[in-house]
Parts: C-alpha cells; structure tokens; sequence
C-alpha cells in the first residue's frame, strides 16, 4: 500500500529518513527517477540515508510504476518518492489507491522564472501545469514540508496565483 507519494527534489534524505518515514510507519521507499537510477554512486548515497529495516528500490519511473502495480507491493507500507511533479503525475496516472500526494520541497535547483506557492515549492510555468493535472487526478493534493506541518491544498494554492 502506497501511504504517501511525494514531490522532493532531494529525493532521500534525513527529514525522510528520521520524520516521514516514522510518521508513516513504512517499510519500504520507491524512487521512481531515471537519472538515479541510473548512477550507482548516486544510488548508494540515497540508501545510506534510510534507517536499517527500510527497504529501498531506485528505479527508472516506467520500471517503478510496474512494482507499484505488482500486487506483492500492497502488503507493504510504502512512501514513493520523486524528484518533480511532472514524474508524480506520471506515477498518479497509472498506479491507483495512493492514499496521500505531498508537494514537499521542489523548485529550488531550478533556475528560471518561477512562482512561488511556499518558501519550500517555487515552480516554473511547466511545473504549475504539471500540478493543475496532479490536482485534477489526485484533488487532495496538499504541500507539507514535514508532517507537523499544516497541509495546505494545492488546489487553493492553484486559485490564488495569477496568470
């Protein structure tokens, strides 16, 4: 069972590892992302961010969306993680029952003109329309920084800016 997928272009690291992962109580944590996937190095980084007994699958996304959809995958609690928005509406389009989308933390390693909707989620023009799409698939799509946050609904985010 997918407990969460979220938006993090930091992928895997220590407010994953220690806050998320305990709050969510997984077992597990997919990352769809072609370029990790692809750099062992980069791979082997990520892993040794997650605390022992959390297994960790990196995988190009096309690959990951077929674990996600394996049945063997609901019987673990899982949190999938990606780099940007455009991959989570790819995930949401084709993997079913994901109990919570978390706009994390994005934006900030992209140069160019870009909106922001908190000091933690700055897009660019793609990017909103990336989200318009994930919240029309998925309307309780909510940014959330850590889970004491408050969620704030990216669909109200959305209504307040101005094009």
């Amino acid at each position: 069972m997918i407990v969460a997928l979220r938006v993090d272009e930091r992928l895997i690291h220590g407010q994953i590892a220690m806050t998320w992962s305990k709050e969510l109580k997984i077992k597990g944590i997919v990352v769809p992302n072609d370029e990790a996937a692809g750099n062992e190095m980069q791979k082997m980084a990520l892993k040794m961010a997650v605390p022992s007994g959390i297994k960790v699958l990196i995988k190009p996304v096309d690959d990951a969306i077929k674990v996600l959809n394996n049945p063997k995958a609901a019987n673990m609690r899982m949190l999938v993680i990606v780099k940007t928005i455009k991959d989570a509406v790819r995930v949401v389009e084709k993997v079913p029952n994901i109990e919570y989308v978390n706009i994390g933390n994005v934006g900030k390693a992209v140069n160019g003109k870009k909106t922001e909707l908190s000091s933690f989620v700055l897009l660019t023009d793609e990017e909103l329309e990336n989200l318009k799409k994930l919240v029309e698939l998925e309307p309780k799509t909510a940014l959330q920084v850590v889970p004491s946050a408050e969620k704030k609904l990216a669909k109200d985010l959305l209504a307040s800016v101005k094009k």
